[in-house]
Protein backbone atom coordinates (compact mmCIF):
# COMPACT_ATOMS: atom_id res chain seq x y z
CA UNK A 1 0.00 0.00 0.00
CA UNK A 2 1.45 3.45 -1.48
CA UNK A 3 1.12 6.25 1.80
CA UNK A 4 1.64 9.48 1.12
CA UNK A 5 2.93 11.79 3.50
CA UNK A 6 1.63 15.82 2.10
CA UNK A 7 4.29 18.14 2.57
CA UNK A 8 4.25 21.10 4.95
CA UNK A 9 3.91 23.56 2.20
CA UNK A 10 1.23 21.90 0.06
CA UNK A 11 -2.07 23.87 -0.50
CA UNK A 12 -4.65 21.94 1.11
CA UNK A 13 -7.99 21.01 -1.15
CA UNK A 14 -10.39 23.57 0.75
CA UNK A 15 -8.65 26.77 -0.27
CA UNK A 16 -7.65 25.94 -3.92
CA UNK A 17 -8.46 27.85 -6.84
CA UNK A 18 -12.37 27.10 -7.58
CA UNK A 19 -12.20 25.48 -10.88
CA UNK A 20 -15.08 27.89 -12.16
CA UNK A 21 -12.45 30.05 -12.26
CA UNK A 22 -9.68 28.42 -13.58
CA UNK A 23 -11.72 27.46 -16.87
CA UNK A 24 -13.85 30.29 -17.14
CA UNK A 25 -11.92 32.95 -19.61
CA UNK A 26 -13.69 36.10 -18.28
CA UNK A 27 -13.33 35.18 -14.58
CA UNK A 28 -9.34 35.05 -15.49
CA UNK A 29 -9.25 37.81 -16.91
CA UNK A 30 -11.09 40.04 -14.01
CA UNK A 31 -9.23 37.74 -11.32
CA UNK A 32 -5.66 37.13 -12.99
CA UNK A 33 -3.96 38.73 -9.84
CA UNK A 34 -5.78 37.03 -7.58
CA UNK A 35 -5.01 34.30 -9.10
CA UNK A 36 -1.18 34.37 -9.55
CA UNK A 37 -1.53 35.55 -5.93
CA UNK A 38 -2.96 32.64 -4.99
CA UNK A 39 -0.23 30.68 -6.64
CA UNK A 40 2.62 32.18 -4.55
CA UNK A 41 0.48 32.08 -1.24
CA UNK A 42 0.04 28.08 -1.91
CA UNK A 43 3.98 27.98 -1.51
CA UNK A 44 4.31 29.76 1.56
CA UNK A 45 4.96 28.12 5.00
CA UNK A 46 7.73 26.07 6.52
CA UNK A 47 10.12 24.32 4.19
CA UNK A 48 11.91 21.24 3.67
CA UNK A 49 14.57 19.96 5.43
CA UNK A 50 17.03 18.02 3.26
CA UNK A 51 15.54 14.43 3.58
CA UNK A 52 12.38 15.39 2.63
CA UNK A 53 13.71 16.96 -0.21
CA UNK A 54 15.05 13.51 -1.28
CA UNK A 55 11.41 11.71 -0.29
CA UNK A 56 9.61 14.16 -2.36
CA UNK A 57 6.91 12.57 -4.53
CA UNK A 58 8.38 9.74 -6.57
CA UNK A 59 8.47 11.66 -9.58
CA UNK A 60 11.52 11.71 -11.36
CA UNK A 61 13.03 14.82 -12.96
CA UNK A 62 12.21 15.05 -16.37
CA UNK A 63 15.80 14.54 -18.58
CA UNK A 64 17.86 17.34 -19.68
CA UNK A 65 17.26 18.96 -23.24
CA UNK A 66 20.17 17.53 -25.58
CA UNK A 67 22.42 19.93 -26.17
CA UNK A 68 26.92 20.12 -26.05
CA UNK A 69 28.47 20.53 -22.61
CA UNK A 70 28.33 23.69 -21.07
CA UNK A 71 31.20 25.50 -22.59
CA UNK A 72 31.78 27.59 -19.22
CA UNK A 73 32.28 24.25 -16.89
CA UNK A 74 36.06 24.94 -16.69
CA UNK A 75 35.73 28.11 -15.07
CA UNK A 76 34.37 26.21 -11.86
CA UNK A 77 35.14 26.76 -9.08
CA UNK A 78 35.98 30.18 -9.37
CA UNK A 79 38.03 31.77 -6.46
CA UNK A 80 35.83 33.41 -4.17
CA UNK A 81 35.87 36.90 -2.92
CA UNK A 82 36.38 37.33 0.31
CA UNK A 83 34.93 40.75 0.92
CA UNK A 84 31.30 39.11 0.11
CA UNK A 85 30.79 36.77 3.62
CA UNK A 86 27.84 35.49 5.89
CA UNK A 87 27.34 34.76 9.54
CA UNK A 88 25.20 32.02 8.25
CA UNK A 89 26.25 28.36 7.24
CA UNK A 90 25.54 27.69 3.55
CA UNK A 91 22.39 26.09 2.60
CA UNK A 92 22.86 22.73 1.52
CA UNK A 93 23.11 22.47 -2.19
CA UNK A 94 19.81 19.92 -2.85
CA UNK A 95 17.27 22.02 -1.44
CA UNK A 96 18.57 25.44 -3.15
CA UNK A 97 18.34 23.19 -6.18
CA UNK A 98 15.14 21.36 -5.39
CA UNK A 99 13.14 24.00 -3.41
CA UNK A 100 13.13 27.33 -5.47
CA UNK A 101 10.50 29.84 -7.37
CA UNK A 102 10.41 29.95 -11.16
CA UNK A 103 6.71 30.06 -12.43
CA UNK A 104 7.38 29.25 -16.29
CA UNK A 105 7.68 25.92 -14.75
CA UNK A 106 4.95 25.56 -12.44
CA UNK A 107 4.11 26.51 -8.93
CA UNK A 108 5.11 24.19 -6.74
CA UNK A 109 8.43 24.29 -5.39
CA UNK A 110 10.00 21.04 -6.82
CA UNK A 111 8.38 21.83 -10.73
CA UNK A 112 11.54 23.95 -11.68
CA UNK A 113 14.13 20.70 -10.77
CA UNK A 114 11.47 18.42 -12.62
CA UNK A 115 10.67 20.54 -15.69
CA UNK A 116 13.36 23.03 -16.52
CA UNK A 117 16.02 20.69 -17.39
CA UNK A 118 14.03 20.48 -21.12
CA UNK A 119 15.66 24.37 -21.67
CA UNK A 120 17.63 24.53 -23.98
CA UNK A 121 20.52 26.88 -22.61
CA UNK A 122 23.22 27.05 -25.91
CA UNK A 123 22.69 29.02 -27.82
CA UNK A 124 21.71 31.50 -25.44
CA UNK A 125 22.09 35.14 -26.81
CA UNK A 126 22.25 38.40 -24.80
CA UNK A 127 20.83 41.39 -26.00
CA UNK A 128 21.34 45.28 -25.20
CA UNK A 129 18.51 47.35 -26.14
CA UNK A 130 16.92 51.45 -25.95
CA UNK A 131 19.09 53.75 -24.25
CA UNK A 132 22.26 52.51 -25.34
CA UNK A 133 25.01 53.71 -27.79
CA UNK A 134 24.81 51.12 -29.80
CA UNK A 135 22.14 47.99 -29.72
CA UNK A 136 24.07 44.49 -29.89
CA UNK A 137 23.72 41.18 -28.81
CA UNK A 138 26.40 38.52 -26.93
CA UNK A 139 26.35 35.13 -27.00
CA UNK A 140 26.39 34.14 -23.13
CA UNK A 141 30.10 32.49 -23.33
CA UNK A 142 31.06 35.38 -24.64
CA UNK A 143 30.09 37.42 -22.40
CA UNK A 144 31.40 35.12 -19.75
CA UNK A 145 34.85 35.06 -20.90
CA UNK A 146 34.31 39.17 -20.92
CA UNK A 147 33.66 39.33 -17.57
CA UNK A 148 36.00 39.42 -13.92
CA UNK A 149 34.35 35.77 -12.63
CA UNK A 150 34.05 35.23 -8.84
CA UNK A 151 32.22 33.42 -5.79
CA UNK A 152 30.31 35.42 -3.74
CA UNK A 153 28.46 33.99 -0.53
CA UNK A 154 25.10 36.37 -0.58
CA UNK A 155 22.09 35.46 1.27
CA UNK A 156 18.75 34.82 -0.14
CA UNK A 157 14.97 36.23 1.42
CA UNK A 158 12.03 35.50 -0.36
CA UNK A 159 8.66 37.25 0.08
CA UNK A 160 7.20 34.29 1.63
CA UNK A 161 9.18 33.89 4.46
CA UNK A 162 12.24 31.75 3.60
CA UNK A 163 15.67 32.45 2.91
CA UNK A 164 18.94 30.18 2.36
CA UNK A 165 22.58 31.13 1.71
CA UNK A 166 24.20 30.37 -1.74
CA UNK A 167 27.56 30.68 -2.99
CA UNK A 168 26.87 32.27 -6.36
CA UNK A 169 29.46 32.75 -9.05
CA UNK A 170 29.49 35.32 -11.48
CA UNK A 171 30.63 38.92 -11.86
CA UNK A 172 29.44 41.99 -10.99
CA UNK A 173 26.03 43.69 -12.66
CA UNK A 174 28.37 47.20 -13.12
CA UNK A 175 30.58 45.51 -15.66
CA UNK A 176 27.38 44.31 -17.63
CA UNK A 177 26.26 47.64 -17.95
CA UNK A 178 29.86 48.72 -18.14
CA UNK A 179 30.09 46.56 -21.46
CA UNK A 180 26.46 47.68 -22.48
CA UNK A 181 27.29 51.38 -22.77
CA UNK A 182 24.13 53.13 -21.59
CA UNK A 183 23.53 56.94 -22.63
CA UNK A 184 23.70 59.13 -19.57
CA UNK A 185 19.29 59.54 -20.34
CA UNK A 186 18.82 55.73 -19.18
CA UNK A 187 17.47 55.63 -15.42
CA UNK A 188 16.36 52.11 -15.23
CA UNK A 189 17.15 48.76 -16.40
CA UNK A 190 14.85 46.28 -17.66
CA UNK A 191 15.30 42.87 -17.98
CA UNK A 192 13.12 40.18 -19.67
CA UNK A 193 13.74 36.40 -19.35
CA UNK A 194 13.05 34.33 -21.80
CA UNK A 195 9.88 33.14 -23.90
CA UNK A 196 9.63 29.14 -24.64
CA UNK A 197 6.34 28.27 -23.68
CA UNK A 198 6.63 24.86 -25.90
CA UNK A 199 9.14 23.85 -22.72
CA UNK A 200 7.84 25.96 -20.23
CA UNK A 201 4.19 24.93 -19.80
CA UNK A 202 3.28 27.95 -17.60
CA UNK A 203 3.76 30.57 -20.36
CA UNK A 204 1.10 29.35 -22.06
CA UNK A 205 -1.09 31.32 -19.37
CA UNK A 206 -2.54 34.16 -21.39
CA UNK A 207 -3.72 36.26 -18.53
CA UNK A 208 -0.25 36.17 -17.01
CA UNK A 209 2.00 38.85 -18.30
CA UNK A 210 4.81 36.86 -19.76
CA UNK A 211 7.99 37.21 -20.18
CA UNK A 212 9.09 37.72 -16.58
CA UNK A 213 10.03 41.25 -16.43
CA UNK A 214 12.22 43.16 -13.28
CA UNK A 215 13.57 45.93 -13.25
CA UNK A 216 16.35 48.13 -10.96
CA UNK A 217 17.51 51.63 -11.32
CA UNK A 218 20.67 52.13 -12.48
CA UNK A 219 21.95 53.00 -9.33
CA UNK A 220 21.17 49.97 -7.87
CA UNK A 221 22.23 48.02 -10.92
CA UNK A 222 25.67 49.47 -10.45
CA UNK A 223 26.08 48.92 -6.63
CA UNK A 224 28.74 47.21 -5.56
CA UNK A 225 26.25 43.99 -4.26
CA UNK A 226 24.13 43.89 -7.39
CA UNK A 227 25.64 40.15 -8.69
CA UNK A 228 24.75 38.41 -11.95
CA UNK A 229 24.62 35.22 -11.70
CA UNK A 230 26.25 32.26 -13.88
CA UNK A 231 27.15 29.59 -11.04
CA UNK A 232 26.66 28.19 -7.94
CA UNK A 233 28.48 25.86 -5.48
CA UNK A 234 31.30 25.54 -7.61
CA UNK A 235 29.45 24.68 -10.64
CA UNK A 236 27.56 25.96 -13.69
CA UNK A 237 24.29 26.63 -12.32
CA UNK A 238 21.84 24.48 -12.57
CA UNK A 239 18.53 25.37 -14.85
CA UNK A 240 15.98 25.20 -11.83
CA UNK A 241 18.10 28.07 -10.15
CA UNK A 242 17.99 30.47 -13.33
CA UNK A 243 20.53 28.97 -16.09
CA UNK A 244 22.52 30.26 -17.71
CA UNK A 245 22.23 33.93 -16.25
CA UNK A 246 20.13 35.22 -13.48
CA UNK A 247 20.51 38.03 -11.13
CA UNK A 248 21.23 38.35 -7.82
CA UNK A 249 20.48 41.52 -5.32
CA UNK A 250 20.52 40.31 -1.93
CA UNK A 251 19.22 43.24 -0.06
CA UNK A 252 16.11 42.77 -1.96
CA UNK A 253 13.00 40.18 -1.98
CA UNK A 254 13.88 36.98 -4.18
CA UNK A 255 11.31 38.49 -6.46
CA UNK A 256 13.47 40.44 -8.40
CA UNK A 257 16.22 38.38 -8.95
CA UNK A 258 14.85 37.60 -11.96
CA UNK A 259 16.23 33.99 -13.78
CA UNK A 260 17.18 33.17 -17.10
CA UNK A 261 17.46 36.54 -18.49
CA UNK A 262 17.52 37.35 -22.31
CA UNK A 263 17.45 41.16 -22.73
CA UNK A 264 18.49 44.30 -21.07
CA UNK A 265 16.50 47.04 -21.86
CA UNK A 266 17.89 50.60 -20.34
CA UNK A 267 15.02 53.56 -20.26
CA UNK A 268 14.22 56.34 -18.51
CA UNK A 269 10.57 55.09 -17.44
CA UNK A 270 10.24 52.89 -14.38
CA UNK A 271 9.12 49.71 -15.84
CA UNK A 272 5.90 47.31 -14.61
CA UNK A 273 7.17 44.57 -12.72
CA UNK A 274 5.55 40.75 -13.30
CA UNK A 275 4.44 41.31 -9.52
CA UNK A 276 3.38 44.77 -10.00
CA UNK A 277 1.21 43.88 -13.04
CA UNK A 278 -0.38 40.96 -11.43
CA UNK A 279 -0.71 42.29 -7.76
CA UNK A 280 -0.67 46.54 -8.17
CA UNK A 281 -2.39 46.31 -4.31
CA UNK A 282 0.22 44.27 -2.49
CA UNK A 283 3.66 45.22 -4.59
CA UNK A 284 5.63 47.90 -5.90
CA UNK A 285 8.48 48.40 -7.88
CA UNK A 286 11.09 48.42 -5.09
CA UNK A 287 10.63 45.11 -3.07
CA UNK A 288 13.26 46.21 -0.39
CA UNK A 289 13.03 44.04 2.57
CA UNK A 290 11.90 45.81 5.95
CA UNK A 291 10.57 43.04 8.49
CA UNK A 292 8.23 46.15 9.97
CA UNK A 293 6.36 45.90 7.33
CA UNK A 294 4.21 43.25 6.16
CA UNK A 295 3.03 41.99 3.21
CA UNK A 296 -0.88 42.42 3.17
CA UNK A 297 -1.34 39.24 4.14
CA UNK A 298 1.47 37.71 6.06
CA UNK A 299 4.19 39.06 8.77
CA UNK A 300 7.74 39.65 7.22
CA UNK A 301 9.13 39.83 10.95
CA UNK A 302 10.75 36.47 11.07
CA UNK A 303 11.79 34.20 8.20
CA UNK A 304 12.76 29.99 8.11
CA UNK A 305 16.54 29.39 7.14
CA UNK A 306 15.53 26.41 4.43
CA UNK A 307 17.18 23.14 6.49
CA UNK A 308 17.93 23.87 9.43
CA UNK A 309 13.91 24.11 10.66
CA UNK A 310 14.64 27.20 12.60
CA UNK A 311 12.82 30.41 12.73
CA UNK A 312 14.70 33.95 12.91
CA UNK A 313 14.55 37.45 12.53
CA UNK A 314 14.66 39.28 9.67
CA UNK A 315 16.79 42.05 8.78
CA UNK A 316 16.49 45.38 7.67
CA UNK A 317 17.44 45.28 4.01
CA UNK A 318 18.05 41.61 4.59
CA UNK A 319 21.06 42.00 7.14
CA UNK A 320 22.65 44.63 3.96
CA UNK A 321 21.62 47.84 5.03
CA UNK A 322 25.06 49.68 5.78
CA UNK A 323 26.22 49.40 2.02
CA UNK A 324 22.73 50.38 0.71
CA UNK A 325 20.50 52.40 2.40
CA UNK A 326 22.12 55.78 1.08
CA UNK A 327 20.45 54.60 -2.29
CA UNK A 328 16.86 55.23 -1.05
CA UNK A 329 17.99 58.85 0.36
CA UNK A 330 15.97 60.80 -2.58
CA UNK A 331 13.29 58.24 -2.56
CA UNK A 332 12.24 58.33 1.04
CA UNK A 333 10.10 61.25 0.98
CA UNK A 334 8.47 60.92 -2.20
CA UNK A 335 4.76 60.65 -1.77
CA UNK A 336 3.28 57.26 -3.01
CA UNK A 337 6.98 55.47 -2.99
CA UNK A 338 6.90 52.06 -1.27
CA UNK A 339 10.34 51.49 -1.10
CA UNK A 340 9.67 48.16 0.88
CA UNK A 341 6.57 46.12 -0.56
Amino acid sequence: MLIKIKRSWELPDRIATPEALVFNRRGLLKGAGALALAGALSNCGPASDTQTVSARNNQAPLPDSPQTPDPSAGIYPAKRNTVYTLDRAITHEEIVTNYCNYYEFGSKKDDPSRYAGLLPTRPWEISFEGMVEEPRTIGIDDLIKAMPIEERLYRHRCVETWSFAAPWTGFPMKSLIELAKPTSSARYVVMKSFMNPAIAFAQKEFWVPWPYTEGLTVEEATHDLAFIVTGAYGKPLKKQNGSPIRLAVPWKYGIKSTKGIQRFIFTDQRPVTYWMALGPSEYGFWANVNPEVSHPRWSQASEEVLGTGMRVPTLLYNGYGEEVAGLYATYANVQGERLFM
